[in-house]
């Protein structure tokens, strides 16, 4: 059993949990997930780990409630225990001084985003983050991101935090006034597409994490596989991070179009909002 330390709500929705789970807080680096179950007859969820205290052995994680497990998962309160967690799982992001770097994330993305910020400013990089979201209540994150980060853009759809408009037009401004030299882009999949389309026209590398289906979390199930390169690969053990000129995009957001209505009604929300802008 691990126990629930601490629990917030972040945002409608977005909720927090802290978990004594010294061993993966002793292992876990920035882009690595870990598969839960709430009880033995529960569902196995993979979510990023957020940040870690090893010393007191506790791994952040930050979830979003999209359906009955993590509805379920909402409920639970400090002082609560699940029933297991694997990890730490993937492989770590490849952090090293590159020189300057871009991350950009948006929704419940950027609960993946903050641990590679984290990481990348304390390798020594000049840190640009941009992050996105429709309205200031779903923008997470924001402070502690500003913490790590040399430049800090907030984006939202309304404009009631930062500037309106898409992540992808400040991606533009930045990418026009100074040299990156490697990006990262976390959120949902129809945002990462159009992420890498903006950096491939600057010729600027660019990581995403990739979400399909989980189950077992080893590659031994298939559930997630996808397309790189014209190859198939697992997000859970080839991943959750590749590059972005590499996936098959219509590919992998077909695929989770049959998993998740919302996802359907936010890639076209997106698409649409993308041509308006130009």
């Amino acid at each position: 059993m691990f126990k629930v330390v601490d629990r917030k709500e972040l945002a409608p929705i977005e909720f927090e949990i802290l978990v004594e789970a010294p061993l993966i807080a002793k292992k876990a680096r920035a882009g690595q997930f870990v598969i839960l179950r709430i009880d033995e007859a529960g569902e196995r969820i993979p979510l990023t780990i957020v940040d870690t205290d090893p010393e007191a052995g506790l791994v952040r994680l930050i979830f979003q409630v999209i359906g009955k497990s993590t509805a379920q998962l909402a409920t639970i309160m400090a002082g609560d225990s699940l029933s297991d967690i694997v990890g730490p799982l993937g492989k770590p992001t490849d952090i090293e001084n590159y020189g300057t770097v871009m991350l950009v994330g948006g929704g419940v993305g950027i609960a993946a985003l903050f641990p590679i910020v984290k990481a990348l400013k304390q390798a020594g990089n000049r840190v640009i983050t941009i992050l996105g979201a429709k309205n200031e209540s779903l923008l997470i994150l924001h402070e502690e991101c500003a913490k790590y980060s040399d430049e800090l853009i907030l984006m939202t759809d309304d404009g009631s935090l930062g500037q309106k408009g898409l992540v992808t037009q400040a991606m533009e401004e930045v990418f026009q006034r100074e040299t990156i030299n490697m990006a990262w882009s976390i959120g949902p999949s129809i945002m990462m597409k159009f992420c890498n389309l903006t950096a491939e026209k600057y010729n600027v590398p660019i990581f995403v994490s990739l979400n399909p289906i989980m189950i077992d979390g080893t590659g031994m199930c298939g559930g997630c596989r996808v397309t790189i390169a014209g190859k198939t690969k697992f997000a859970c053990v080839d991943g959750p991070e590749f590059l972005g000129a590499e996936v098959d995009w219509d590919e992998f957001i077909n695929r989770m179009k049959q998993y998740h209505v919302e996802e359907e009604i936010a890639n076209e929300a997106y698409e649409k909002q993308v041509k308006s802008n130009g």
